[in-house]
């Protein structure tokens, strides 16, 4: 390969961890509905889904949600917390971070929304230490819809064995093994690390 390897890491469940029980709590305080059923309904809801393909905007995503739990506050409550489910997973973080001392570029390709970006991007430093990111909500596609991973491709201007892509799904993985992408099932940072030793990049 004439070009070095460019990495293209997950967000959720790879860099940060999350928990919908965290927002469900703080919800229920401010609607009809237990916090164990709005656990379940925030993680499994369409709604979700619509608003992570862009195509519900923050506005029309709050009011379905508002309609659909009869939640009690404005959309600022809301969002405060929704978006307050993240912790940060310090492994994967460390070896991004030595990535980066090896001169290498890294991109975040996520299946998220405005609202956990906004909270992620205020509350996590590491976050800015990338050189670009692709957003399921802005791109109109969600992994593993073909569009993404175009977009990713266009964004780091690599292709094939020059990513190096880094998720815990194993259906997205898949899709950027059939683009000829190296690719690594995110289960432990020491599993990880392993396959890139692998690589010969560390």
């Amino acid at each position: 390969m004439n070009n070095p390897p460019v990495f293209i890491f997950d967000l959720g469940k790879v860099l940060v961890d999350f928990d919908y029980s965290i927002a469900a709590r703080k919800i229920a305080a401010r609607s009809t509905k237990a916090p164990e059923d709005l656990h379940a309904f925030l993680g499994a809801t369409p709604l979700l889904v619509e608003y992570e393909s862009g195509r519900l905007t923050r506005q029309a995503f709050y009011d379905a949600i508002c309609e659909a739990i009869d939640f009690r506050g404005d959309l600022v409550e809301f969002g405060s917390y929704f978006a307050d489910i993240f912790s940060e997973m310090p492994g994967t973080i460390a070896l991004h971070a030595e990535l980066r001392q090896h001169g290498y570029k890294s991109y975040i390709f996520s299946n998220t929304n405005d609202l956990a970006i906004e909270h992620v991007r205020r509350n996590f430093p590491f976050f800015a230490n990338f050189d670009g990111y692709i957003y399921s909500y802005e791109v109109g596609a969600m992994k593993p819809e073909t569009t993404i991973y175009e977009a990713m491709e266009k964004m780091s201007d690599r292709r094939g064995a020059d990513l190096i892509y880094i998720d815990d799904r194993p259906e997205n993985i898949a899709a950027g093994a059939a683009r000829n992408w190296r690719t690594i099932l995110h289960e432990s940072p020491e599993k990880t690390r392993q396959v890139l030793k692998k690589f010969s990049v560390l």
